[in-house]
């Protein structure tokens, strides 16, 4: 199972252009951050689901950001706007890095390929000075990682089981520190990334049947893979008769993560972030399920 997925993205078309350039900013903001601090190779671990943590709790703070125009290895021509470092910009950037090298171990553990290795290599050494900074959030995540990992190896083939230590990874990442200094509003983050971790989750379970049934891996939705399951008919007949529950399970969590984002005190970006919760994020899910109308436009 991988640990960043880039679901958490915003619908270009209903953003307004400051918007659009906003989010932009946050991702090479911490793209930036990465490569100020740990070199070039790990920059290419980002995912847009890291732009969207530091955006979420950037709303909480009254701060004003920092943002310059600067030129990008990606992007040499043009000059991007980029955020300047701040905490939450570097706590973001922080996640997506141990993040993705769990990511890394786990393809090591179930592919062995060689891409899985090298990450590996360059990975550790960050994630050891990481743990030293995150140790109590390390912990947890280890721990909750080897529940998942137990209940893969059993072949578990309940959704809500399977899901619930991702979604407790999602509720410890978002919980951060600074920002939790209430019980109310630290209740609220752990619930909102509880359930964005189960949507995450589900969501990239239904998205992998096909790869992981070809591939023999794990997934809560196919139970054990035999030869029969292989067969590519077999498991589109499999995701019709699934597709409803998975929905439901889905979109309850969608409403929770609405229900939990309404709750906060939001200062900043509010029409980013509902860009993102309401509109964004339902149109990938619906997309992955395959219950879109062909004539929508794609999210970023």
């Amino acid at each position: 199972m991988i640990w960043l997925f880039g679901y958490i993205t915003p619908d270009k078309p209903e953003l307004k252009i400051k918007e659009y350039e906003l989010f932009n900013a946050f991702y090479c903001g911490i793209c930036k951050s990465i490569g100020r601090r740990y070199g070039n190779i790990p920059r290419l671990t980002l995912k847009y689901d890291s732009a969207f943590l530091a955006i979420l709790l950037y709303s909480l703070t009254d701060g004003q950001l920092k943002v310059n125009r600067e030129k990008c290895i990606v992007h040499p021509i043009k000059n991007r706007h980029v955020i300047l470092k701040n905490d939450i910009i570097d706590y973001a950037a922080d996640i997506n890095l141990i993040l993705s090298y769990f990511n890394m171990e786990d393809n090591n553990r179930d592919e062995g390929s060689i891409s899985a290795k090298l990450g590996i290599v360059f990975l550790r050494p960050i994630y050891k000075k990481l743990r030293k900074k995150y140790q109590e959030k390390c912990d947890i995540i280890e721990g909750r990682l080897k529940e998942l990992t137990d209940l893969e190896e059993k072949g578990c083939a309940s959704m809500d089981m399977a899901a619930e230590p991702f979604a407790k990874i999602m509720e410890e990442v978002i919980a951060y520190k600074p920002l939790c200094k209430d019980e109310k509003t630290e209740k609220i983050l752990r619930w909102m990334g509880y359930n964005l971790g189960k949507w995450i989750y589900l969501l990239d379970a239904f998205d992998d049947m096909e790869e992981d049934a070809k591939n023999s891996r794990y997934n809560p939705l196919l139970g054990r893979v035999d030869g029969k399951l292989k067969e590519i008919t077999h498991i589109l007949k499999l995701k019709d008769k699934l597709r409803d529950r998975v929905e439901f399970n889905l979109i309850y969590s969608l409403n929770q993560i609405g229900k939990a984002y309404e709750l906060l005190d939001k200062k900043n970006v509010k029409g980013l972030l509902e860009n993102i919760i309401y509109i964004g994020m339902l149109k990938k899910t619906e997309k992955i399920l395959g219950t879109r109308s062909c004539n929508e436009v794609e999210s970023i």
